[in-house]
């Protein structure tokens, strides 16, 4: 039997360049500052929509924090317990970053239900001009990650969380201007209930993303049933089994099979050309870098078990 296998480069597989770290640390800088700020205003205040933006914050501060942890871990070198070092590490940081979204969210679906029995007062003012600058921080914050390479899904979640937190700026704002104009106290639970739903619509995203990769789900670039019938059409292929794809961190899939080859191949040592043609065929149609492949002679299908 012959084996196979392949590491392409050519990709920064998980591990952030510099200029990412910076743009990370940048943005926690300014979200954290303004975020302190906010609390102290929500409290006087007494706006839950501004109290909700500070927790929503606050997760962002965690999800950036998270990222920059990822980074550092996905950096380390592979070892011979950990083969594929910690590259893993940015796709847990996602995870937490979507199940930290639905916790805040839960707590202010409870908090929000019970303000529209009773609605409070709230300072109209206060409101708006903090949500103004919240509006400010947090474009200054998207601009900075969204420079940053959100291909990584560590980085995506932290885009995420700071990109929702402006949306629910933007509706506080309205939610103020309506308190001022009006008088009308629960808009600013209405704004608020608003922000749960871009919670939970990102922390869905993420949870979704995060856990394909962790349960060892085909990439969803990577059609399997379209990769078995490319295998097939090569040349003295006949047949393919054990066929696995995954993916072991944002941008990094991988693929293993076997395949059963016609006996000559093994005879005529055809088989060294045969592995390069079915891995550059993967390589150019699917971006699979990282392939095994394992060549079986037809005779050999009695001896294994497992088969599938």
């Amino acid at each position: 039997m012959g084996a196979g296998h392949d590491h392409g480069g050519g990709h920064q597989h998980g591990v952030a360049a510099d200029a990412d770290r910076r743009l990370l640390w940048s943005a926690l800088g300014l979200l954290a500052a303004f975020m302190v700020g906010e609390v102290v205003v929500a409290l006087v205040s007494g706006s839950l929509a501004l109290l909700s933006d500070a927790a929503h914050m606050l997760s962002d501060v965690g999800a950036i924090g998270a990222a920059l942890w990822a980074m550092r871990l996905a950096a380390r070198p592979a070892s011979l317990v950990w083969t594929y070092g910690f590259k893993r590490a940015e796709i847990l940081a996602a995870a937490v970053n979507g199940i930290t979204l639905l916790v805040v969210a839960g707590m202010l679906t409870v908090e929000a239900v019970r303000r529209l029995a009773d609605p409070p007062d709230v300072a109209g003012g206060a409101v708006v001009v903090v949500a103004i600058v919240g509006c400010v921080v947090n474009v200054a914050a998207v601009a900075l990650l969204a420079r940053a390479n959100r291909s990584s899904l560590n980085v995506e979640g932290a885009y995420q969380h700071v990109l929702t937190d402006l949306y629910g700026f933007i509706g506080t704002a309205i939610a103020g201007v309506v308190i001022l104009t009006t008088g009308w106290m629960p808009a600013d639970t209405i704004a608020t209930l608003l922000v749960v739903v871009l919670m939970l619509h990102a922390a869905w995203g993420l949870l979704r993303q995060s856990g394909r990769v962790l349960l060892e789900g085909a990439p969803e670039h990577v059609e399997l049933a379209e990769v078995r019938a490319d295998l097939l059409a090569v040349d003295h292929v006949l047949d393919v089994h054990d066929l696995h794809a995954w993916t072991i961190t944002s941008g990094l899939p991988a693929l293993t099979a076997h395949l059963v080859v016609e006996d000559g191949c093994f005879q005529d040592g055809h088989t060294a050309a045969l592995l390069a043609e079915v891995q550059q065929a993967l390589h150019a149609k699917f971006d699979v870098e990282h392939s095994t492949f394992q060549f079986e002679p037809v005779a050999h299908a009695s001896s294994e078990t497992g088969r599938h």
